[in-house]
């Protein structure tokens, strides 16, 4: 995991997650909202960071874009029905228009795919099986109708590739009802956890996040690593679901790094506006994802008041 939030180019979907595990490949997502599944990871950006005011290098945002750096992100399965069970398939081509068949292994997976919906209400971190022909599988079942956005984030392996986040939107048919961002909280519930937030998230600078597990008033000491860390967290901009990777501070074994309570991050946001966190953490042998809203340019936490309820299981 590198250090430092490196926003890359993918339109993102991040949104808090739970979830159960999916069949294809062992799959572990994390759902938030609407009880379903969850999960996170970090990485470089995909291209040069622009300088914004004040002299600062800001991260280009990730996920916007559905071709970029000589690949496409081709969606075989643009639509589903909401609330029922599905085959999401997909794949990665060149600029030959050939399937991709060989990935550099990051976060102990070739590929991490992320699935959130318009609203930021509904999050997926899904770990696709990957056929001989480089086609991509996992179930997903979107419990609410709406817009959705799916996010590949993976690395070629041809020589000098950089990691890329993809983009491309998916839709849920069904009765669809809108609803408002959930307002900011410094804590959020999940299956008996709570997990506060400290820190604030600024644009065009590099600043510190710190979530800090509980469970029944008493600190979690004894995280499990998941995905090479003690904790993923993932950033997704409000209107358009700009994607930013957040990178962890330390990694399991390096001999300082603590299993919690506290996992703590550097984020840079590219620009001012309102972002929902998506933290996946690993307890007890489960994936947990616990969502915040926060608004850029806010000193210290989040308002206080009643945690932010996330729906959901592990992976």
């Amino acid at each position: 995991m590198n250090t430092g939030l490196k926003i890359t180019a993918f339109a993102a979907a991040l949104a808090a997650t739970f979830g159960t595990a999916y069949g294809v490949g062992e799959v572990l997502d994390p759902v938030v909202a609407d009880r379903a599944p969850a999960h996170d990871e970090q990485h470089e950006p995909s291209a040069p960071a622009a300088t914004g005011g004040g002299g600062h290098e800001t991260a280009p945002a990730g996920g916007l874009q559905i071709a970029e750096g000589g690949y496409t992100l081709d969606l075989e399965t643009p639509r589903v029905t909401a609330g029922d069970r599905a085959d999401l398939r997909f794949t990665v081509r060149d600029d030959q228009g050939r399937a991709v068949t060989e990935y550099r292994r990051e976060h102990d997976k070739e590929l991490h795919l992320i699935v959130a919906s318009r609203d930021l209400l509904t999050y997926r971190h899904l770990h696709p099986a990957r056929a001989a022909d480089g086609t991509w599988s996992t179930p997903v079942d979107l419990p609410r109708a709406g817009g959705y956005r799916v996010f590949a984030d993976f690395t070629p392996a041809e020589r000098g590739a950089e990691n890329l986040t993809l983009g491309a939107d998916l839709a849920a048919s069904g009765s669809y009802r809108p609803q408002e961002l959930p307002p900011a909280r410094a804590t959020a519930r999940v299956d008996g956890y709570e997990v506060e937030l400290t820190g604030s998230l600024r644009p065009g600078r590099s600043s510190d996040l710190r979530l800090s597990v509980s469970r029944d008033g008493k600190p979690v000491t004894d995280l499990q690593p998941y995905l090479g860390a003690y904790g993923h967290l993932v950033a997704l901009r409000s209107g358009d679901l700009a994607y930013l990777h957040v990178h962890p501070h330390g990694e399991p074994g390096d001999g300082t790094t603590e299993p919690g309570p506290e996992v703590s991050f550097a984020a840079t946001a590219p620009t001012g506006g309102s972002y929902r966190l998506f933290l996946d953490f690993k307890h007890d042998g489960v994936v947990r994802t616990a969502a915040f809203t926060v608004h850029t340019g806010e000193a210290g936490a989040p308002p206080s008041g009643t945690p932010e309820h996330s729906d959901g299981h592990g992976h």
